[in-house]
């Protein structure tokens, strides 16, 4: 689509996943074998989406390292550095300088939304829309921002956290912008879409629409739902055009897993990996170069690049940093973190965040 470009926001810190993001932007963190920018950028371009401008701030010098121009996948990537905080609204504006075309479909870089591209850009033209927002119902709505519709799909308002919501329907972080839109955002300073621009658009009248979207949705903010989305993934429960062939697990070039290990509910193992016979790994991502001994149990966690989970420990939701030791027979449950290089010696040690 020449007509429209797609901005994917990427400049966050992702302090709720550390340690992982301590190594590399959370976009960047490796989900269902690939980056997670890349399941992103290759549904863009399955839409007809390829001019893709990529808003970094953190670490901004690893996306371009590591995808370039954008060829490989089969896209134009072009990357626009944040040198301050600049919001959502902001961080859209600060990009409008490399948009090309009349519409432009916008990205939060942690999440992923199930919504068809092409279905939704063609129901914003239709429409006649200035923005489009994509809304995803939700059983309790309270811990997000409603977006209540009139039954045309226009939204009438946009309400922060309610403890009694008029609408289960809130925010996927999934918009369509009519170019001209973009101009009017503030430059330079931190600009809340949420708060100031779409409420500001309602206010003076503009064609603001909802596209209320009932599949897939997920924020890869917390470990527990980096780890599901991965899963998801592998499992073919979201979709990505990354994922050549879904199953009960995904093993990656190089790492060598025991016959006698099992491996299941979406989990991924790494390049050069090991898991060792009789280890149980379950709804897990372990990184590249880990090693998961023998009799390990392994479930909804992940294990940084490099770690190592010694011979009948327990891992129940947790994270271990890249290079970390956990030692033979230790049992970390219900959230615990281990930073990366640290050590936890043999022996029969339990440590849980619920107590």
């Amino acid at each position: 689509m020449t007509d429209t470009d797609a901005v994917i926001l990427v400049g966050g810190l992702g302090t709720r996943l550390r340690p992982l993001t301590l190594s590399a932007p959370k976009p960047m963190l490796p989900t269902a074998g690939v980056p997670f920018l890349t399941h992103l950028v290759t549904r863009l371009r399955d839409a007809g989406v390829t001019h893709v401008v990529l808003g970094t701030s953190y670490r901004a010098e690893v996306f371009e390292e590591y995808f370039g121009d954008g060829s490989e996948l089969g896209v134009e990537l072009e990357y626009v550095v944040e040198t301050e905080a600049l919001g959502t609204g902001g961080g859209i504006r600060n990009v409008a300088d490399t948009l090309r075309g009349d519409t432009t479909l916008v990205l939060n870089g942690d999440n992923l939304v199930g919504v068809d591209l092409a279905v939704l850009l063609a129901e914003h033209r239709e429409r006649d829309a200035d923005v489009t927002l994509t809304l995803t119902r939700v059983e309790d709505p309270r811990a997000f921002g409603c977006v209540p519709t009139d039954p045309d799909g226009r939204v009438t308002a946009f309400l922060e956290k309610s403890p009694e919501p008029v609408t289960d329907q809130i925010n996927a972080g999934l918009y369509v912008f009519r170019r001209s839109v973009i101009d009017t955002i503030p430059a330079g300073r931190p600009v809340s879409v949420e708060r100031e621009t779409f409420p500001g658009l309602l206010a003076a009248g503009a064609a603001v629409y909802g596209h209320v979207h009932g599949g897939y949705w997920r924020d890869f903010g917390t470990p527990a739902d980096f780890v599901a989305g991965s899963c998801d993934l592998v499992l073919g429960r979201a979709p990505s055009p990354a994922v050549a062939a879904p199953g009960e697990s995904l093993v990656l070039p190089g790492a060598q897993v025991d016959a006698a290990a099992s491996l299941t509910l979406g989990t991924t193992v790494g390049r050069d990996a090991v898991v060792a016979g009789g280890a149980e790994v379950a709804g897990s991502v372990v990184f590249d170069g880990a090693v998961v001994a023998a009799g390990a149990v392994v479930r909804r966690s992940v294990v940084g690049a490099g770690a190592r989970i010694g011979a009948d420990a327990v891992l129940e939701d947790v994270v271990v940093g890249d290079r970390a030791t956990v030692g033979a027979r230790v049992e970390l449950l219900g959230g615990a973190r281990v930073w990366p290089d640290a050590v936890l010696a043999d022996g029969s040690i339990r440590f849980s965040t619920d107590g």
